[in-house]
Formats: structure tokens, C-alpha cells, sequence
């Protein structure tokens, strides 16, 4: 009785939460962008209009295309900053290889040259 009274009031707060929020949605905080056909038309009887966002143009062609494919440009794009340490760099060799710089040639050995093979069977 208790645990579900504890539920109900935890589900009824977070439904009254999210339609405060919905009512409290600031319709000014959306990106702007043309998107909708209906422009600056209002309805006959009340007056309001009858898009979401009046006054918008309507987004059809290659300017729709150019336009959404550079809107979030800012947020996805990489700027990475020089590395020093890149710019001795002659060749990279790929993953796991060490690439060649300029400087001493330095070559690095693997630990173990030959190793004694040994039967896994005994006799």
C-alpha cells in the first residue's frame, strides 16, 4: 500500500512536470528556417494563423538542400590544433607501424630473435 502510493505520487508529479513544461515552451528558442507553405494566412473565423511559424517561406529546392546541410556546420565540424611534434613526420606508415621521422633513424628491435621450438608431446 505504501510502495504504491509512493509510485503514484512519483507519476503523477512527473506528468504534471511534463505539461508544465510543454505549456512553458518557448516557441522563440527555435532555429529559424524556412519550412512551411501556409506563410501569412490566418483563419477566416477566429484569426489566428494557420502555421506553426507565419511568415516563413516554403523550403522546396536546392536552397532547402544548401540550407540544411550547412545548419549545424558549427557543431560538427573539427578544429584541431597543430601538433609540433607532427611536423618532423616524412611518412606514415599506417596502424601499427611507426611512422618515419626526421632525425636520427632509430630501429627498434623485436625482444626475442629465435626461439628453441619444443615438441608438446614428452617421449
Amino acid at each position: 500500500m505504501k510502495t504504491s502510493l509512493i509510485i503514484w505520487i512519483w507519476a503523477s508529479s512527473f506528468v504534471v512536470g511534463l505539461f508544465v513544461s510543454l505549456a512553458l515552451a518557448n516557441p522563440d528558442m527555435l532555429p529559424k528556417h524556412p519550412g512551411y507553405p501556409m506563410g501569412k494566412s490566418v483563419d477566416p473565423v477566429k484569426g489566428q494563423p494557420l502555421a506553426n511559424d507565419p511568415g516563413q517561406k516554403n523550403a522546396s529546392g536546392e536552397n532547402a538542400l544548401v540550407e540544411s546541410a550547412k545548419f549545424d556546420d558549427i557543431h560538427s565540424s573539427q578544429n584541431l590544433s597543430i601538433n609540433q611534434n607532427d611536423q618532423r613526420l616524412l611518412e606514415k606508415a599506417g596502424a601499427g607501424i611507426l611512422p618515419r621521422v626526421q632525425g636520427p633513424n632509430i630501429k627498434i628491435e623485436p625482444p626475442v630473435k629465435e626461439a628453441t621450438k619444443i615438441n608438446a608431446s614428452p617421449q
